[in-house]
């Protein structure tokens, strides 16, 4: 039983592939924001020509170093199988893509390796990381879910601006109705999407009832540590009393002690 749980244990930490994780944090957000570049203006310009060329090979040379990347770090892992079935969704994030129907899903590997460099950075300041997390997500899926409807048949979302609009009211789930994806590629954005904001829903409310709890805790410390001042002042106010009491017991004490006291009660009267 203890070595299944050493075994665990090394499986779940594997330090090879931290180490390459560390190192290769940084470079794969390069890598991601210039798949971000390419794709906005893939999107956005709608070039064509030669354009539209440079643009696919920059997409795929940067989406092949994100699939390098899995393999390298299933290379180093130690337990191989045990790495292989622990990351089975990101198998499906490099792998599934090169079919074209879910071409889309390469985009997770852009939010996922933006978040993880960009957002371990601030972490600590919540509300920073939070914002950066929602502003990235609304353009994503702005791009994504324009790409997909633009030129569509009976699709309401014809520019960007309708893209993020339509991306803001999914995110927060107000949903107004007003503009709905028709397409199949559109509808997946939208299911993503809602997930995405029911996420940073339970962030932002987390954040918020962290921020409310910590202000109570430093209101109790506060008050605390006034009633621990006072409690301090009143001991030593009676340790002061105490010792004065004392004082005077000690002198009376002496003074009936003393020999004119004593001889003074053996004088009989007048």
């Amino acid at each position: 039983m203890a070595e299944s749980f050493a075994d665990t244990a090394v499986i779940e930490h594997e330090p090879r592939v931290r180490r390459w994780e560390r190192r290769a944090e940084w470079p794969l957000a390069g890598v991601a924001t210039i798949f971000l570049i390419a794709y906005s203006i893939q999107v956005l310009a709608d070039p064509q020509g030669p354009t539209t060329e440079i643009l696919e090979v920059i997409l795929a040379v940067t989406y092949v170093l994100f699939v390098i990347d899995y393999l390298i770090r299933l290379v180093l892992a130690d337990h191989r199988s045990s790495w292989f079935f622990q990351h089975l969704i990101d198998l499906a994030i490099v792998a599934l893509p090169f079919l074209r129907p879910l071409r889309l899903l390469r985009l997770l590997v852009l939010f996922s390796a933006l978040q993880k460099a960009v957002g371990g950075a601030i972490r600590g300041r919540v509300i920073t990381y939070t914002a950066f997390s929602s502003i990235l997500l609304i353009y994503v899926a702005s791009l994504a879910i324009l790409e997909e409807e633009r030129g569509v048949e009976g699709s309401v979302i014809k520019n960007f601006g309708d893209a993020v609009w339509w991306s803001v009211t999914t995110v927060t789930t107000v949903g107004y109705g007003d503009l709905s994806p028709v397409t199949t590629a559109g509808r997946v954005v939208a299911v993503f999407l809602m997930i995405g904001g029911i996420s940073l829903v339970g962030l932002v409310t987390a954040t918020l009832a962290s921020w409310v709890i910590e202000k109570v805790s430093d209101e109790d410390a506060a008050n605390t540590a006034v009633t621990t001042a006072q409690i301090d002042e009143l001991r030593l106010d009676m340790q002061q009393r105490i010792d004065a009491l004392t004082v005077e017991l000690q002198r009376l004490n002496g003074a009936a002690g003393s020999p004119e006291i004593r001889s003074g009660d053996t004088t009989p009267p007048g």
